[in-house]
């Protein structure tokens, strides 16, 4: 029985030993190699006195120790911390101070970064570098692993902590999200089933292993004995070559990498392979979709929902993509949604409420943050009142809508919903628009407060190709189908638009930016 995320690699490595687990560049290890190297980590946290909860931070790019360091702390009983590799030092040290992460494992370019800053971290009592020989009573990787020294063995139940997610906050500071071995291995067992995955698929990690949907391309696969090829790439053309040299089956990304994506030459043996390709992370542009689709006419197009505090909300079947493009679907198994109004009550057919995620999927709460855990996980809607027990659910904080038939419909996160001339107006409308100019390849419209209209709409956009953009031809044609109040009245052109470490749009960046234009 799983009750630990460990246990995927242990159970692949009884059924399938030889089978290829991961590969990273000219590297691949199989499953059987994979568990060995989780079980001796494991065992050497235990050896540094690693205690069960106790948070082992991991600041590594991809590879296969990355993959080792956050199974094995599984593995050891421990919490793993994974922090995005291209955040500044100062953000790191507030994650490794923020959770007393007790253990750090990185490389000696990365130490070197931070030096300056672990003072800030009191909890931190071991330093476990990759590379070179590590110095002030760093441990180096090879003496850590300790493959003749048993696992420590002790009470595990699937309730247990397993890892904290550092996402964006409204405060400005990142807020962890506490995840579950039951969270991990629900969604794993969700999303693998509806994705149909199985032991002959190859999937291409290209998210960031720190963000909820790039981990989940382990565990989905790790749940089936699939393949899963890690790369940190540089440019678009680079997760290309990839998908053509891996024959990649299953390949999920943020909408503003589809869209450099769609953009790419893709030869033969990189489209023909492609069994399935998701997004996640917002709304795919239409016309977007609609190259994809022919440039993959085999795969299917998965268009997911989700959130970091329930990882996986929704999704939307591929065989009524056509019918109704715009939605994103139902809830994916093992999870309920609801839509609904601010008084609690749920919501009519058609009437706009928020989404609320009830199940198995439901994170823990926040990271030493119960004001903030309080607003978000609430009580589940609608329980029968004859049962004592609270279950909590997550209330999302976007706007939704349900048809007759029950399929969801996106409006807008509520703090990103424009307010402008008396009217609320949904970002993604816009943006939907501007992209079907064919004008541009990035696009994000906001809000920017405004004593005369309540909000002013902006929009910052990168040109389609790299070509010129001239605002006032992409204004003329947004005149031709949005009306006045829709209409934008700045646009900022810009070559790159800026992104999160997670790779989505920085909102909230281009906001600050935009506010004195």
């Amino acid at each position: 029985m799983h009750t630990h995320l460990h246990h995927l690699i242990a159970d692949a490595a009884a059924r399938t030993p030889d089978a290829p687990a991961l590969t990273v560049k000219d590297r691949t290890v199989g499953y059987a190699e994979l568990w060995h190297d989780v079980a001796a980590f494991g065992a050497g946290l235990a050896a540094l006195g690693l205690q069960r909860g106790e948070r082992v931070g991991v600041y590594l790019d991809k590879r296969v120790e990355t993959v080792v360091s956050i199974f094995g702390t599984s593995a050891a009983g421990g919490v793993f911390v994974p922090v995005n590799p291209q955040l500044r030092a100062k953000q790191v040290a507030y994650i490794l101070a923020d959770c007393d992460v007790r253990v750090l494992v990185t490389t000696a370019e990365r130490l070197a970064l931070l030096r300056d800053e672990l003072g800030q971290c009191p909890a931190l009592e071991h330093l476990v570098v990759l590379g070179t020989e590590p110095a002030g009573g760093a441990r180096s990787w090879e003496d850590v692993l300790a493959p003749d020294t048993p696992l420590p063995s002790g009470p595990r139940v699937d309730v247990d902590l397993a890892a904290i997610l550092y996402t964006s906050g409204s405060t400005g500071k990142p807020k962890g999200v506490v995840l579950s071995h039951r969270n991990l291995l629900v969604g794993g067992a969700s999303v693998s089933e509806y994705l149909h995955n199985d032991a002959d698929d190859v999937i291409l990690a290209a998210l960031p292993l720190s963000f909820d949907a790039g981990f989940s391309q382990l565990t989905t696969a790790f749940t089936v004995g699939a393949h899963v090829v890690l790369v940190d790439y540089l440019l678009a053309r680079d997760v290309v070559a990839l998908c053509a040299r891996h024959r990649v089956t299953g390949l999920t990304c943020v909408p503003p990498l589809w869209i450099q994506l769609a953009e790419q030459e893709w030869p033969a043996e990189a489209s023909e392979s492609l069994r399935y390709f998701a997004n996640t992370g917002g709304r795919m542009p239409r016309a977007t979709l609609d190259r994809l689709r022919a440039i993959f006419p085999a795969a299917k197009p998965y268009l997911m929902y989700g959130l970091t505090e329930a990882f996986r909300s929704t999704y939307l079947d591929p065989d009524e993509v056509d019918r109704r493009p715009d939605s994103i679907g139902k809830a994916i198994p093992n999870a309920e949604i609801l839509v609904v109004r601010e008084d609690g009550t749920l919501c009519d057919d058609g009437e706009e409420g928020e989404l609320v995620h009830r199940g198995a999927l439901v994170a823990l709460g926040y990271w030493n943050d119960a004001a903030r855990t309080a607003e978000r996980f609430k009580p589940a809607p609608g329980r029968d009142p004859g049962l004592m027990t609270t279950e909590l659910a997550v209330f999302s904080g976007d706007a939704v809508t349900r048809d007759a038939e029950g399929f969801l419909y996106f409006v807008s996160r509520k703090d990103e919903m424009i307010k402008t001339s008396g009217y609320r107006v949904s970002p993604t409308e816009i943006e939907e628009v501007v992209y079907g100019t064919g004008l541009v390849r990035d696009a994000v419209a906001l809000g920017i407060d405004d004593d005369r209209l309540g909000q002013r709409i902006v929009l910052a956009v990168s040109p389609a190709n790299g070509a010129e953009l001239d605002p006032g031809v992409l204004l003329a044609e947004l005149r031709k189908q949005l009306p006045l109040y829709m209409l934008p009245k700045h646009v900022s052109v810009r070559a790159e638009l800026p992104r999160s470490p997670n790779d989505k749009f920085d909102r909230n960046l281009l906001r600050q930016e935009l506010a004195s234009s």
